[in-house]
Parts: structure tokens; sequence; C-alpha cells
């Protein structure tokens, strides 16, 4: 073979020198072929098809303008129609509210399935009231405390609907929305009814949430560029996508032919306009057109490409020669050969040893983090450890807490809408906490403990330290809500100052967990200080409403259940108690609750996986409106499965129940034995031997515990007492009652009033 032979089969199998060359080149035949197609479609086709699906799109929108104007002028017109063009009583004169929340329900009926209504106002001309889907109120509070507006107030609405209107749609205005905790600015379109022709007597005002209406007709599928604007009937802006649609001169311009549509170029921009078949609005598409010095942009990108593709060549050509030897080089210092694909071996060698670090520093990281979690977790686990355990964990423990004195505050988090925002990985809200925290000291260390309880150790210098802390915390808490863990509720319980030794580690996180289950219902602040806490336990738990709350829902009185279990706790919260007692007062009144569960649903376990996630919700409620919120919903939950006893009606629980429900009226005797499908003397015998007392004594102690009721918290007479406790006359009535208690109804009444 001979020697040039030789050289230029060696030239090839070390094929480094070619690889970078044919690399190169294959990027540039991928760059030229990329930017052919791009310069080809965008040139020659590309505008007319997006202009002609943006053209479909538009008329879409439009159509879901039209459904959604539609339905408002349904919803208008549906109310109009409603009873009660006076909402005076015909006896009095006064208002009958019976027909207000007649009205009221009949208005959230209509507007529950409309998303981008945020509500309806209705009033009348000569009373101050306005009934919306959620309640009533007068028309000045609901625009001063609700929808807060300079102009949109009550006197416009008032001068607005004295005069000849037509319907009519007015533009998005931004307004304060009040909100639960603070005010919210949303910007609302409002839709006014129109009373030229007096349909009824009521005055009916729609507000819009502008964004959801855009939601609802979808503007996304518009081109990039294009806006939307709506004209109403008179011509006048209603809606703008357009930052900048200023349409003078324009409008005037355009002839509608009898297809509804027309088309005007004016500047860089085609405005195509369309007119609505429903309520003759006008929508206007104003979309970029194609730029006319076309030609110069063709010459101008052919003569960059082929400028490209010959540079790229020669660049090619040249780094190839210089990059072969250095490559080289770097394949034998990863411990390979330099024969073979070159790159796919420097390639595959980074790669791997890049995997490798990575895993290393996780690991390495994890194992940690892991470390110092277990390390607290064992240092505050009440039962004690091994000799040998706890030299092992005073060795590590340096590593915590460096400062003199340090306190402990536990953080605890609440994802306030759990159902549409992702969780955040605890990892991350570790390492927020960590890093706010971190401006205030640098001695700090946070471990995560469980079900969004995290643990912060924070080092102090002195014992003043903790005060300057406290005041801060406050300010940091608001701001993670707000900025760093939006969607959270935060509030964090700070323990005593202790110095820093591991035997109080489990002081420190026991002085926390307290503050937790200590702190008042009511308490405003979301830093809880346990030196503060104020012990107590006066707590309100009537066993007879209770009992009546057991009633109410073996008979399906829910909107009755709800009452009583809004009082109980509500009068707790008045009382200040605290967190982990109003938790207990929930959990009882679940229990009575949960007697009246069929067999049917525990077939299942449906009511246990009601139970646990009812605990776990008022294990971790951030205040007695989140209690009251869970047992109200176990409630309506409970309902649905309550037993059935109707079939059997001669039973301890019917016959109570029953006499509870009915005993203002004449319940005698012969009646209630019918009710329960059996006869006088037997029914009377049959209740004797299960409650132990006759019928009439039972019936009288049922009457009069009511009538105690009404004396102490009523101003009724002791006549109008007696007549709706059932008796038949105020004599019968405070015969009986002297009888049974040994003194008057009067002076029963005078008692309890001085006391």
């Amino acid at each position: 073979m001979r020697k040039d032979d030789y050289s230029l089969k060696r030239f090839f199998t070390n094929l480094g020198i070619v690889q970078i060359f044919c690399s190169l080149l294959l990027v540039i035949g991928i760059m030229y072929v990329s930017n052919y197609i791009v310069y080809k479609n965008s040139i020659s086709g590309i505008y007319e098809k997006v202009a002609q699906n943006n053209t479909l799109a538009v008329k879409t929108m439009i159509q879901s303008f039209d459904n959604s104007f539609r339905t408002i002028n349904n919803i208008i017109h549906t109310i109009h129609g409603l009873p009660y063009s006076s909402l005076e009583s015909e006896e009095d004169g006064r208002i009958d509210m019976a027909k207000v929340y007649t009205m009221r329900d009949s208005i959230a009926a209509l507007v529950s399935s409309v998303d981008f209504i945020e509500e309806v106002i209705v009033f009348y001309d000569d009373i101050d009231l306005a009934i919306t889907s959620i309640g009533t109120s007068s028309l000045s509070q609901l625009f001063d405390k609700k929808y807060k507006h300079d102009l949109y107030n009550e006197n416009y609405w008032r001068t607005y609907m004295k005069g000849k209107n037509s319907f009519k749609v007015m533009p998005g205005q931004y307004f304060k929305v009040a909100t639960d905790a603070s005010w919210q600015r949303k910007k609302l379109m409002i839709a006014a009814g129109g009373n030229k022709v007096r349909i009824s007597n009521k005055n009916i005002v729609l507000l819009i949430d502008e964004a959801a209406l855009l939601k609802y007709v979808n503007q996304k599928l518009m081109i990039p560029g294009a806006s939307l604007i709506v004209l109403d009937q008179d011509r006048s802006v209603i809606l703008s996508t357009d930052t900048n649609s200023d349409l003078s001169g324009i409008i005037d311009e355009v002839y509608f032919n009898s297809s509804q549509e027309a088309s005007l170029k004016k500047e860089d921009y085609q405005y195509n306009f369309y007119k609505s078949d429903f309520n003759d609005f006008v929508y206007i598409n104003k979309v970029p057109y194609q730029f006319q010095n076309i030609d110069s942009v063709i010459g101008a990108n052919e003569m960059i490409m082929l400028s490209a593709i010959i540079s790229a060549v020669l660049l090619s050509v040249l780094l190839s020669i210089y990059l072969n030897r250095p490559v080289k080089k770097i394949i034998r210092q990863l411990g390979g050969t330099s024969r073979g694909n070159d790159f796919r071996k420097i390639l595959s060698g980074v790669v791997k040893m890049q995997m490798e670090i990575d895993e290393t520093r996780q690991q390495l990281k994890l194992a940690e983090s892991e470390a110092r979690r277990s390390l607290f977790l064992q240092a505050v686990d009440e039962y004690a450890y091994a000799a040998d355990h706890d030299l092992q964990l005073q060795s590590s423990y340096s590593d915590t807490v460096h400062s003199k004195y340090f306190v402990l505050i536990m953080f605890h988090l609440d994802q306030k809408d759990k159902e549409q925002q992702s969780a955040m990985p605890v990892e991350r809200i570790a390492a927020v906490l960590t890093t706010v925290l971190q401006e205030e000291s640098d001695d700090v260390h946070v471990i995560y403990d469980k079900n969004l309880h995290f643990v912060s150790f924070v080092g102090m210098g002195q014992p003043s330290d903790r005060a300057v802390l406290l005041k801060r915390l406050k300010r940091l808490c608001a701001n993670l809500e707000q900025e760093e863990l939006p969607g959270y509720s935060v509030w964090a319980s700070v323990s005593k100052l202790y110095a820093a030794e591991l035997m109080n580690y489990q002081l420190a996180y026991r002085s926390a967990m307290n503050g937790l289950l200590y702190r008042a219902v009511n308490e405003p602040s979301n830093v809880l200080d346990v030196e503060k806490i104020h012990y107590g336990w006066s707590l309100y738990f009537p066993f007879d409403r209770i009992e009546k709350l057991s009633n109410y829902m073996s008979n399906g009185k829910l909107q009755e259940a709800k009452e009583i279990i809004s009082e109980t706790l509500r009068e707790n919260a008045k009382r200040n108690v605290h967190h982990h007692q109003m938790a207990h007062i929930a959990k009882t009144m679940f229990l009575y609750l949960l007697r009246h569960a069929s067999v049917t649903a525990n077939a299942d376990d449906e009511m246990y996986k009601l139970e646990q996630q009812f605990l776990q919700r008022i294990d971790y409620a951030h205040d007695y409106l989140d209690i009251e919120r869970a047992l109200i919903e176990a409630a309506k939950h409970i309902a649905k499965h309550s037993k059935q006893e109707e079939t059997n009606r001669l039973n301890p629980n019917f016959i109570s129940q029953y006499i509870e429900l009915h005993y203002m009226e004449n319940l005698y005797l012969d009646q209630i034995a019918e009710i329960s499908g059996t006869s006088p003397k037997y029914f009377s015998s049959y209740f004797k031997r299960t409650f132990g007392i006759n019928y009439v004594e039972y019936l009288n102690k049922v009457r009069l515990s009511h009538a105690k009721e009404l004396l102490k918290d009523s101003s009724l007479s002791i006549g109008d007492i007696g007549e709706k406790t059932g008796y038949m006359n105020s004599s019968t009535f405070t015969t009986t009652f002297k009888k049974y208690y040994g003194i008057s109804p009067s002076e029963y009444r005078k008692q309890n009033s001085n006391e």
C-alpha cells in the first residue's frame, strides 16, 4: 500500500475534522431551509390565511356577544314579569318582607348560571330598598358600602330612572367593590333597563364584570395586534380591547350593505365592520394589514440569506481545522480514544459527569435536611431515649443554634382556595420562610413538621431581641400572604425565650403549640405571643338547644339546624373562647348530627370519610367562621342521608319530636294517638311506660320550658306568652306555671331580670 493511501485512510479513520466541518455545515443547511420556509410563507400567503382565520374568530366572538346581550335582555324582562309591582302590604302599608325574599330568590336563580353578571339591583321609585341576588339593603348603602363610584351613586340612578330611557349598556368603569377583607378595584359595565314603556314599577340595573365577559366571548381567538370595538345602537363605544380606539371620522365613512358588513383601510390598519342582527350594535375589528414595500423586503431577505451562507461555509472550514486537535485532547481527558465519533464521546462524558455531580449534590442536600429534621423531632419527643443516644444528639446540636438564646416560631399555613390553586411544595415554602427570617437574624433554621406546620429556630443575642422580633413578625406575615406566599393565610405562634440548650427544645415546642391551641377565636393578630395568652373556660353549650338541633336534623329542618349551629358558635365567639375549646364544641355538635345518618350512608364508609374530613378542617381552621362553615356543610351532607322514621310513628323519637314541634297547638291525647296510629288508651299506657310520666305532664313541661325562655328573653305580656305556648288563656297558664315552679310567671320574670 502506498504511503499516500495510508495517510488518506488514517485521515478518514480519525474523523474529527470531518465531523466538525459536517456538523457546522449541517447547522448552516438547517438554518437556510428554515429561513427559506419562513420567508416563503411569511411573504407569500401567511397573512391572508391568518386574516381569514381572524374573520371567522371575530364572527364567533360577535355571536357570543349577541348571546350575552340576549341573556341580559331576557333577565331584565323576566324580572319585570315577576309579581309584586309594589312591595307594600295591603293591610298596613309596610314593606312585605315575604315579597322581598321571594323576589331575591327569583333574582338569584336567574343569575346563578351567568358567570359574567356581577350583580342585579332592583329598586322602586318611592322605596329606599335595593334587592340583589344575595340580599337587601338601602340603595344608598349599596353604592356607598358595596359598589363605590364617583358618578354612579344613588342620586345618579334615581335621576336616571325618572327620565324616559331605552335599554342602555354603559361602558366599563372602575368600581371599588367591597370584599370580606378589603376593597377590590374591578371594571364593571352597566346595563340599565329601559323605561320608555313601563312594563312594571321596578327599576333594574345589571352590573357586568368586563373581564369575565371578555373571557366568555374568548377574545384570545383574535390574531396578535388585532382588537375589537363594540358600539351601541347610538354608535357610542361601550367596550374596546384597544387602549387607543380613536374612531374619529372612521364610522362616518362606512355604508352598511344588506349583508350587514363593511370594510375600510386607513393608515396601517384595516377596519372590518359587522352589524348585529339582534340589537343593532356595531362591532369593529381593527386588524393590521400587509405593508406596501414587500418587494424591497423580499430583495433584502434574499441578499441577507446569500451572504450568510457564503460567510458560514468559510467559517465552517476554518473552525473545523482549528478545533480538530483540541477536541482530541478533550476526549483523552474524559477517558476515551480519539477514533470514531468525537462529538458523541465528548457529549456523553460531559453529561455523565454532570448527572453524577447533580445527583451527589441533591443527595447531600436531602441528607442534611432530613438529619436536621430528625434531630429536631427526637429532641422534642417527650419520651426518654438511651443515654448514648442523648450524647449523639448533644454532639449534633451545636450545628443548630449558635446564639446564646433562641425562640421557636411555629408557622401554620392554610391554603385559601384548595380546589383552584396548585399547592406549593413544602421545600419551597421552607426556603421562603428561611429567606425572610434571615433578614431579621443570621441564626435561623426552618424545619417542616407536618400538615403545613413549619418550626423555625431564631437565635438571639439578648432577651430584649424577642420584643423587636414580635413587632417585625406581624409585618413579615402580612408581606408573605401578599407577595412570597400568595394563596395562603399565614399565622405564627412565638414561644417564650429560652437558653440555647438541647433540653429546652421540647419546652419551646410545647410553648409554641400551646399558642396555636389556646389562641382566642377572635384573635385579630396573625402573630400569637404565648406570654400574653389569657386562659378562660367561659363556654356556652345549651343542652336544650343542642337537643333541638338533633330533632331538627331528624325531621329534615336544615334551616333551623343551621340557625342553632350559628347561634351556638357565635355566642362562644363573643365570649372569646380558645380555639381548641371551640373545636371541642363543634366536634360534640357534629356527633349529635351524626346520630341521624342512615345505615345506608355508613355501608360504604361515607360517614367515616365525612368525619375524617371534618375533624381535619376543625383542627386546622383559621378562625371560628371556618369552623362554622365546616359544621354547616357537614349538616347539609348528613341531612341528605337522615334516617326516615315516619313508617313507624309509635316510637319515642317521633313522639318527642312531634310534641317539640307542635306544643303550641291544642295537642289533645286523642289527636296525637291518631297521628301515632293507635288508640288513646293504648297510647296513654305506652307513653307512661316509655317516658315515665303521663302525657299531660310531659306536654306541660315542654310548654313551660319554652315559656320560661320567652319570659326571660322577650317583652311579651303574660297572656301572649301563654297563648304562644299552647294555653287557652292567661289564667290557665298562670295556674299551671305556679303548680310546677311554685311561683307565678310574673315573679319568675322579675327574678330573672334582676339577675
